[in-house]
């Protein structure tokens, strides 16, 4: 530990003194010169151990050195990314390709169908509405009129229990921060209704009609997309006031860290609270009584009915007082129970559905009947049940692939799902419960011919013999002889699992004659919460290990080789980029972290970064701060090390993982690269952490990436097909 830290300091001393903007001499066995960045010589005391933070000045994403800085930055990224011939062929195939309209799943309320589509190109998908399956559909709500740019999207949706009001939220520029609006669906206007300071919240609406819960923090009037977020607090808004007399539902002064969010039951008659810590799985769930769904009571006595904070709670729908909760208490692979809130103690709840060997990833009650979504080997399997947990049906799906969303309510005939693969766009289908059928209700056509592609589930071994699923999809026939670039994409992390997806980006790599290889790392959900904990805390090595398994596996299978062989991800799995080229760099060609943590010291001292600390912990605990340390990609980096052809992505409105995780990695990088590879990093100026992100910044973004590979790994291609 104490030699990384003497390395830092060493490299400051050959630094210090050299001015932002000038051109710093590039370091031997590099090719290219960088933007030159001040070192400071800021250290911080970790429970006796001195960390040097020398870019510390990079976290202020508004300060004049840091703007210079970023735009430095991307003038060399630009210049250098324009040289590569095949970059304009690149986007012109993704273009092309994206091209195609694309379909979300239908809901009703009400009588009236609601559905997004994307023409094709449009920035934001457009909200439709029709008053049947065979009535011509309408616009409801168009986002892309919202901003030139096509930077302001949609994010939360709900209309009123009578089909006549539309709750919604937007985000600007890919900020966590929302603002909640109301429209009339019948004359498409919007309502003087205005909400402001929302992040993390829904909405639901009481059944009169009158008014939606939701949450929110206190005002950030500064530093709004980086301070820390606590103390949310549930709230009732009534059509009509201003948000300053909203009704305060729930709080809790004594927990700033506790956050809210409430849903209305079918029947009305009560309104359900998740009460969320951080990341957390675990959870409470409290309840209030609203009495009368014609005339409903929105302050009252709210019952704490699951308050041990002991496992994970997922409220279901209700019999009257009876409650259904999907829940992984004495059972890492979910199960469903019952509980009657009249007798609430333990020793009378009802187990409906047991625990089996698939994962239960999500249920839902449409039409009277119990509708599962289970994985198997992290693809999706549809089963149906009854209310009292027997057994009625399987639905077959196409292929294997992933059910990616599923909507239908109570007393509905009907539902509709999304099904989609590697190599199978993103299908609707509808189901009839009358007759047991089922049927394609919207399927796109796209310029792509999957049949001269396959898709192949392998098991592989990680470091301590662990067997780990990967799915590599690719040309057919291709030769097993080591030279195929290959794009190694992973997360491992939060309880999220990487499942069979289509993806516009992944279809121009293929018919650029690259493998894509998608391993399912500990620390995601893909076989329940053990495997989840197996990657969390002071087990998250075994996250990187298996991920360098992965490559391995591709590379003894003669796949790819080193040279050729690329690695990504985003987030947290930009993470798991950062922290596998500053383990391994010598078995990889390229690397693209995206928006990723970086900074494993420091992450939850911005915005909403405290709230992972279930998932990592805290380097503010002297237990958790040595193996935080140990893997922080930040923290070892090392002076004189040959690192991959490196192209970091981030955004400077990024409120999520803020972007100072990104700068100071790529600050540090670019100072301590000891070969020819390129350190690039390439900021957007008007995105956040990748929700709502425009078509067009998606498809720019991803020629970039992909043309950075072209020239990285030697690839001879035209960029087309």
């Amino acid at each position: 530990m104490m030699r990384l830290s003497n390395g830092f300091l060493s490299r400051g001393v050959l630094l210090s003194g050299m001015l932002l903007g000038q051109a710093a001499a590039a370091a031997p066995g590099q090719t290219m010169q960088y933007p030159a960045a001040r070192r400071s010589d800021v250290v911080d005391d970790y429970h006796g151990t001195q960390v040097p933070d020398p870019y510390r000045w990079l976290e202020d994403p508004d300060a004049p050195e840091t703007r210079a800085w970023i735009e430095a930055e991307n003038r060399l990224t630009e210049s250098w990314l324009s040289e590569i011939p095949q970059r304009g062929p690149i986007r012109k195939r993704l273009t092309e390709l994206w091209n195609y309209p694309k379909y979300g799943t239908p809901f009703h309320k009400a009588g009236p169908y609601f559905f997004f589509k994307n023409d094709g190109l449009q920035n934001q998908s457009v909200l439709y509405k029709q008053a049947s399956l065979a009535a011509d559909p309408a616009v409801l709500l168009d986002p892309n009129l919202l901003s030139a740019d096509g930077t302001i999207a949609l994010s939360t949706l709900a209309v009123s229990e009578d089909g006549r009001l539309l709750a919604y939220g937007t985000q600007a520029s890919g900020s966590d921060w929302e603002e909640f609006r109301v429209r009339d669906i019948a004359t498409g206007r919007d309502r003087p209704d205005r909400l402001r300071w929302i992040k993390f919240s829904g909405a639901s609406w009481t059944h009169d009609g009158a008014g939606f819960f939701y949450s929110r923090y206190p005002e950030a009037a500064d530093k709004a997309l980086t301070t820390v977020n606590r103390f949310q607090k549930l709230y009732y808004h009534r059509l009509g006031t201003d948000q300053m007399g909203d009704t305060l539902v729930y709080e809790r002064a004594d927990q700033p860290d506790w956050g809210f969010s409430a849903v209305v039951t079918d029947d009305g008659r009560y309104a359900v609270l998740h009460v969320w810590l951080g990341t957390d799985r675990r959870n409470r769930v409290y309840y209030l009584d609203l009495k009368d769904a014609r005339r409903p009571r929105v302050t009252g006595r709210v019952v704490r009915l699951l308050d041990d904070f002991d496992a994970s709670y997922g409220f279901i729908g209700n019999d009257g007082p009876v409650f259904y909760f999907l829940t992984d208490l004495d059972a890492p692979r979910k199960r469903v129970i019952a509980i009657d809130t009249r007798q609430p103690d333990r020793g009378r709840w009802r187990e409906v559905i047991p625990q089996g060997e698939d994962v239960l990833e999500g249920i839902q009650i449409i039409h009277d009947v119990l509708v599962a979504n289970y994985m198997h080997d992290a693809h999706s399997r549809l089963r149906l049940f009854a209310l009292d947990g027997r057994p009625l049906k399987d639905i077959a799906l196409p292929t294997l692939g992933s059910v990616s969303s599923i909507s239908g309510e109570r007393k509905d005939a009907e539902m509709f799902y999304a099904f989609t693969s590697f190599l199978y766009p993103t299908t609707i289908f509808r189901y009839d419960f009358a007759s047991g059928t089922t049927g394609v209700f919207k399927a796109p056509a796209i310029d792509f011919d999957p049949s001269g592609y396959e898709t192949k589930q392998v098991f592989y071994t990680s470091k301590d013999g662990t067997r780990v699923p990967m799915f590599i999809t690719h040309k057919k026939g291709i030769a097993l002889d080591g030279s195929n670039p290959a794009y190694l994409y992973g997360y491992g992390g939060f309880d999220i699992s990487l499942t069979p997806n289509f993806s516009v980006g992944m279809l121009v790599w293929l018919e650029m004659g690259g493998v894509y290889a998608v391993p399912n790392l500990r620390g995601g959900g893909e076989y329940g919460e053990e495997w989840h904990q197996a990657g969390m805390h002071g087990q998250k090595q075994n996250v990187f290990d298996d991920f360098i398994a992965a490559a391995e596996y591709l590379v003894a299978q003669k796949y790819t080789s080193p040279p050729k062989l690329a690695i990504g991800g985003g987030s947290n799995g930009g993470l798991l980029v950062g922290a596998a080229i500053t383990q391994r760099p010598e078995l990889f060609g390229a690397a693209l972290p995206a928006v990723g943590v970086m900074d494993m010291l420091r992450f939850h001292r911005f915005t909403i970064g405290w709230a992972w600390v279930t998932e990592y912990g805290s380097a503010d605990s002297a237990a958790q701060f040595p193996y935080l340390y140990r893997y922080s990609p930040l923290h070892n980096i090392r002076p004189g090390t040959k690192y991959p052809a490196t192209l970091i992505t981030t955004a400077d409105h990024d409120d999520r993982v803020v972007p100072g995780h990104s700068f100071k990695f790529a600050a540090t990088l670019q100072a301590a690269q000891a070969g020819p590879q390129p350190v690039l990093i390439e900021i957007e100026t008007k995105a956040g952490h990748g929700a709502g992100k425009p078509t067009s910044k998606i498809i720019e973004e991803q020629a970039d990436r992909w043309a950075f590979l072209v020239r990285t790994l030697g690839m001879e291609v035209g960029g087309g097909r």
